[in-house]
């Protein structure tokens, strides 16, 4: 196992340099930049003052050499990568005008919050439910389960925020956007203030762990009934174990696979953070701030997410390697059966 991890960890690093250099590449392939759009605003906003072609042009030459756009593509590459691996400077955004490090810093705990709770409010729901529809198969609750199961498929997570949002609104007079109250907005941190984030997570938690929830009850209901039917629970049963002591402690743990795999896609969701959900409810996360840069033509700012969303899917992958191991006997990395 310890050898495995370090090869994947050697394996890591070129394939981060690749991602790295794919990620700048994707990012340059717009039309234009930022740097062009601004130029543009300028020229609008100023007018017949500006129409002084060679100061104009000054001006754009100062302003290209600031930001290193007056460079080669290779040379502005490794001027982002090796500030990002010396540094930690992840360069300067354009629109917000200010450090990319400080601008994803930010929202990026809150976004580790909102994704913690959305995860473990999901696990909680769909592990217990799974199992006892899989128990229970065809029973009333199967059944029960299976329908509301299909509806939480089947309903956008945006329309049903925005349901939410006006049933708050229009029956109990409460503004159930953002993730604090207007006094505490720009605040510094407190016990106060965060109980009171706590009071408006529930309700992002509930929308981004509805479909969620949904999905991982059916793979664990298919998952647990293909278990069951295998001999080694019939031994089981055939040498005494108690039912549910049987279901718990075997066919469940083998059945967890999906849920412990899918971890190298969760991951990358704390950037990426249900992007339309954090617009619609106007959420302080990371995700609207990536797609504002993405809009914006923001390089740096949106090189920086899609380098961290390439960073943590290897890392997750990584983990959910090495947490099947742990859970599931059968899996060896080492060649050995």
């Amino acid at each position: 196992m310890i050898e495995y991890i370090i090869r994947r960890l050697l394996l890591a690093i070129p394939t981060l340099f690749l991602i790295s250099v794919i990620s700048f590449v994707v990012i340059q392939l717009p039309p234009g930049d930022f740097l062009t759009s601004y130029i543009a605003q300028i020229r609008a906003e100023e007018g017949d003052q500006a129409a002084d072609a060679a100061i104009r042009e000054g001006r754009i030459a100062v302003l290209q050499a600031r930001y290193g756009l007056d460079q080669p593509l290779y040379m502005q590459y490794w001027r982002w990568i090796s500030n990002i691996v010396l540094r930690g400077d992840f360069g300067w955004s354009f629109e917000q005008k200010t450090a990319v490090r400080d601008l994803i810093w930010e929202r990026l705990g809150l976004t580790i919050v909102l994704t913690g709770l959305t995860i473990a409010f999901t696990w909680a729901l769909a592990i217990p439910i799974g199992v006892l529809s899989a128990v229970k198969q065809y029973s009333l609750a199967d059944y029960f389960f299976s329908f509301v199961g299909f509806v939480g498929l089947a309903i956008p997570n945006f329309l049903l925020a925005l349901i939410l949002m006006w049933l708050a609104f229009a029956y109990f007079d409460v503004n159930v956007t953002g993730l604090f109250s207007e006094q505490y907005m720009n605040a510094p941190w407190s016990l106060a203030k965060f109980v009171d984030m706590l009071q408006h997570m529930w309700l992002p938690v509930v929308i981004l762990g509805t479909s969620g929830t949904a999905g991982l009850i059916r793979i664990m209901r298919a998952n647990l009934l293909d278990e069951l039917n295998k001999p080694y629970v019939e031994a089981a049963r055939a040498r005494g174990v108690s039912e549910w002591a049987l279901i718990w402690r075997y066919p469940v743990r083998l059945a967890l696979n999906p849920f412990v795999s899918t971890i190298g896609l969760i991951l990358p969701t704390l950037i990426s953070g249900a992007t339309i959900i954090s617009i619609v409810m106007s959420l302080p996360t990371t995700g609207p701030l990536f797609y504002r840069a993405l809009l914006s033509q923001d390089m740096f700012l949106a090189g920086a997410f899609v380098l961290l969303l390439s960073v943590l899917t290897v890392i997750g992958m990584l983990i959910s390697d090495i947490l099947l191991v742990l859970l599931d006997p059968r899996i060896a990395y080492d060649g050995k059966e």
